[in-house]
């Protein structure tokens, strides 16, 4: 027998701190035969577990929810969100938080279990998960912390032994998700809709003191934490454009306070070029295509900014003046960030004018000719040709022409640039027919083989290595690729 100090625990519970009107504790739904299928040991390190101890029969009963760590006050948080645009009431409707875990560096971390049974937000769901989306996500979120994208994490997956049911009888699991926090733009929604001044001052405050201290410092705390998250949101969307990735449901409490990405569920990578793609089964109408991340960025975080209003300024107008001002700013942060990347990926070291120009020209040669996205600007890196749609179009030779009489206007040697674009530009993303290949083997053949394998070429996506290439392979066929989000 081992105990649970020995694998590594060491909990606080401050969110369990605030008000009642924010979560209800309860415990975990206890499961039949809990088996540990996929586990991070990197991170269980940095986190400051001893991994082999955590992958324990012990171990094992704690991610699976049958048994809790000491100290924990386990929960489920309230949240509101913008769902397509329609306000409605939220929460955890299967996931329970343990508690936050206090890292080796003194870093506040959520331990959240997702598929954990059902809570009073569940509306009339099971509260549970399948095996599926959870390996999904569990891809996705490792994936997206490789490319250096901010991105809630996971530890393990646990089967449960017991099967759900959805369209059919599924296997049902448990991921074990870790975040800087899960406070959500929705979390304040909620609190300005049904909760006091008091209590959306309390979240307020604790959202400062977990995420921005330095704001508390500011005249006027609650105007330089909205600030913050602009800034965050900012470059954090910027990034998800420059590597390709589209979120596929960025309802309001898809968002986090924190600026990490959140919520894998109808997400997915571009693979031919088209600003207009959208992946989500759900998202007839494209509200959440590629090309409107941006905008609805600014939108979730106008939201954000109303749930303030009365933290601001004691008089209305002026907390209206001072919300909008900020909010103002946005567009111009997140082309700072997207400009300043896309400069990276083409190896552009220094500005110039017509820097934007060169850039969009590019990407409208890339949707003409239906180049794919990521293999484009590997083309650019490794100056091979060979398989991309553009060589062969004399617009594209006039605007490599271009590109490189840019290039040789900087006080940086060749080496130098080709060093900026691979680190700038994956050598290996998760392709969507490589994460369907991946799951389709683990789930109904129970081989984890082929997804340990891609795990392990997407743990390293800048390092521009032979067992990369057949990841970068494009399919043949031109089927639409479509998500679901995850039940």
């Amino acid at each position: 027998m081992i105990n649970d100090q020995e694998i590594g625990w060491n909990l606080e519970n401050s969110y369990a701190q605030l008000p009642e009107l924010f979560f209800t504790q309860l415990k975990p739904t206890t499961v039949q035969a809990p088996k540990l299928i996929v586990f991070n040991a990197e991170l269980a390190a940095t986190l400051g577990f001893h991994d082999e101890m955590l992958q324990k029969e012990e171990g094992v009963a704690l991610l699976a929810g049958n048994e809790l760590p000491p100290n924990s006050e386990s929960l489920a948080q309230t949240y509101a969100g913008h769902q397509f645009g329609n306000f409605t009431r939220l929460g955890d409707g299967r996931a329970i938080l343990l508690g936050e875990q206090i890292t080796p560096r003194g870093e506040r971390v959520d331990i959240q279990l997702k598929g954990a049974g059902r809570t009073p937000y569940s509306r009339g769901g099971d509260g549970r998960a399948a095996l599926g989306p959870m390996l999904r996500e569990y891809i996705i979120s490792e994936a997206m912390h490789a490319l250096h994208i901010p991105t809630t994490r996971s530890l393990a997956v646990v089967t449960t032994g017991e099967t759900i049911l959805r369209e059919k009888e599924l296997a049902s699991a448990i991921l074990t998700r870790t975040a800087a926090s899960h406070l959500r733009v929705g979390t304040f929604q909620y609190a300005a809709a049904w909760g006091t001044k008091e209590e959306l001052q309390a979240l307020a405050d604790y959202a400062i003191e977990r995420h921005y201290p330095e704001a508390a410092k500011s005249d006027n705390p609650y105007k330089q934490l909205l600030k913050e998250v602009i800034e965050h949101q900012a470059s954090l969307i910027a990034k998800w454009q420059l590597i390709g990735f589209i979120h596929g449901v960025m309802n309001t409490d898809n968002m986090t306070i924190s600026g990490e990405t959140i919520d894998y569920g109808p997400c997915a990578f571009m693979g031919t070029y088209d600003s207009s793609t959208v992946f989500s089964s759900i998202d007839q109408m494209g509200r959440y295509k590629y090309e409107n991340q941006p905008a609805i960025g600014g939108w979730n975080l106008a939201r954000f900014a109303e749930t303030l209003l009365p933290l601001l300024h004691h008089e209305g107008e002026q907390a209206v003046k001072i919300a909008q001002d900020l909010i103002a700013t946005y567009d111009e942060r997140f082309y700072f960030y997207w400009l300043a990347g896309m400069r990276s990926k083409l190896g552009l070291t220094n500005e110039e004018s017509d820097d934007a120009k060169i850039v969009t020209d590019l990407l409208d040669l890339m949707q003409t000719h239906e180049a794919d996205f990521t293999n484009t600007f590997l083309a650019l890196t490794h100056d091979k040709w060979e398989d991309c749609k553009l060589h062969n179009s004399q617009e594209f030779k006039q605007w490599h022409d271009r590109w490189l009489k840019r290039k040789s206007r900087q006080e940086v040697s060749e080496n130098e640039i080709k060093q900026v674009m691979k680190n700038s530009n994956p050598a290996v993303i998760p392709r969507n027919h490589r994460v369907e290949e991946a799951l389709e083997a683990a789930v109904e053949a129970g081989d984890y083989r082929v997804m340990k394998q891609f795990m392990d070429v997407l743990s390293s996506p800048y390092d521009h290595t032979p067992d990369k290439v057949p990841y970068q392979t494009v399919p043949d066929n031109n089927t639409p690729y479509r998500t679901f989000c995850g039940t």
